[in-house]
Parts: structure tokens; C-alpha cells; sequence
């Protein structure tokens, strides 16, 4: 660990405005090997100068990264999506404690990482469709449109059989946006009364 030194690592992920990291993105910026940098990782991650999130990925405390980057990153493939998504974009007016994202990960599951739950809602991968990059505090984020995170939303709401957030802003919501979204939707989940009832609740 004398060769690589924590100062320089620590400048060289900075330099590149790198805040989360995999053992593998490591051994690559540094050309070491993988014993060496799990070495050099698991020691610094004791030591504090290091945060490690989830097996083999670790986060730079220097240059923190925001908690929905932590919530695409900890899961993969995901985007945000459903309360946390429509909390973003003023549609819902409560702010929502769990970061929830959509995801096609089997063995997805809720993560708390320091003191904030990420919940990760398995759908369908022909319904993972309708994200795209966001830009917060310089930070690119993986997150559903508005139509899309209110769809999800409704979806999720009629596997559990509950009712629609009366205090939702529908205005934001590009209506025949969501129609083509519901028309590709129902082709996987035409069965489903209850998602129909709550599409019905907002005349679409």
C-alpha cells in the first residue's frame, strides 16, 4: 500500500469528479491489480477516509454525492420513479422519506445507507421505459418523466388495492402523454381492474 497513497488517490478522483466507485473502475484508473485495491480500499473504508455503500462499491466522502445518485447507484439497472419522482416534480405536495426507484433487479430489495431508506420496485422489462438524465447540482440522475412516474405510481397503487392521492397535481401531467404510456402498458398488465378503476378516477 506504500506504492499508492490515499492523498493522491484522493486527488485523482476529485480530478475526474468521481464520487461513487466500483473495485473495478478503481483497478482501471489505477492500474493495479485486484488484490491490491481491495487491499488498498478495505483498509482506507476502516481507516474513514473512505465510505463503502455496498459490496465492492465505495463512496468518496470529499466529494459526497447526492442521495438519488446513491439510489441509481446502488441498484442496477433502476431509475427513480413513483413518490420520489413525482415529490420532484411538485405533483405530489408531501416530501417523501424513502427514495423509491423502479427496477428490473429480481433480487431488489430496501437499502438504508445512512440513516435514508432506498426502496426498489421490481416491474416488468418491457415496462422499463419512459426515464431519461436529469441534471440536479451537477449530478446526472437516471429519473422517470412526470407521465411515467405517475403511471408507475398507479400501478404500484393497484397491486396493493389502494386509493388515489387526492391532493396530486394532475395540471403538471401531460394527459396524452400518459395515453400513449397506458396504451403500451395495458398490452402486459390487461387484467389488472384495479389500474383500469384508477385510470378512470382521472378520466383517461
Amino acid at each position: 500500500m506504500d506504492k499508492l497513497r490515499f492523498i493522491s488517490v484522493k486527488n485523482e478522483l476529485l480530478k475526474r469528479k468521481i464520487s461513487i466507485f466500483t473495485l473495478r473502475d478503481f483497478t482501471r484508473i489505477f492500474k493495479i491489480q485486484p488484490k491490491s485495491a481491495r487491499a488498498f480500499l478495505s483498509y482506507n473504508a476502516r481507516k474513514g477516509n473512505l465510505k463503502r455503500i455496498k459490496r465492492g462499491a465505495y463512496i468518496l466522502p470529499d466529494n459526497q454525492p447526492i442521495k438519488f445518485e446513491i439510489a441509481n447507484y446502488l441498484c442496477k439497472p433502476s431509475y427513480l420513479s413513483f413518490e420520489t419522482a413525482l415529490s420532484y416534480y411538485g405533483i405530489i405536495p408531501e416530501t417523501v422519506y424513502a427514495i423509491t426507484s423502479a427496477t428490473t433487479n429480481k433480487n431488489a430489495k430496501e437499502v438504508n445507507f445512512e440513516g435514508q431508506v432506498y426502496q426498489y420496485r421490481k416491474i416488468k422489462e418491457n415496462l422499463f421505459f419512459g426515464y431519461q438524465p436529469v441534471k440536479i447540482k451537477d449530478r446526472v440522475i437516471l429519473m422517470a418523466d412526470r407521465e411515467k412516474a405517475f403511471l408507475d405510481y398507479l400501478y404500484l397503487l393497484s397491486l396493493k388495492n389502494n386509493s388515489l392521492n387526492e391532493r396530486m397535481d394532475l395540471s403538471k401531467i401531460d394527459k396524452q402523454k400518459l395515453g400513449r404510456y397506458v396504451n403500451y402498458f395495458m398490452k402486459s398488465i390487461r387484467k389488472n381492474r384495479a389500474l383500469i378503476n384508477l385510470l378512470k378516477e382521472i378520466n383517461l
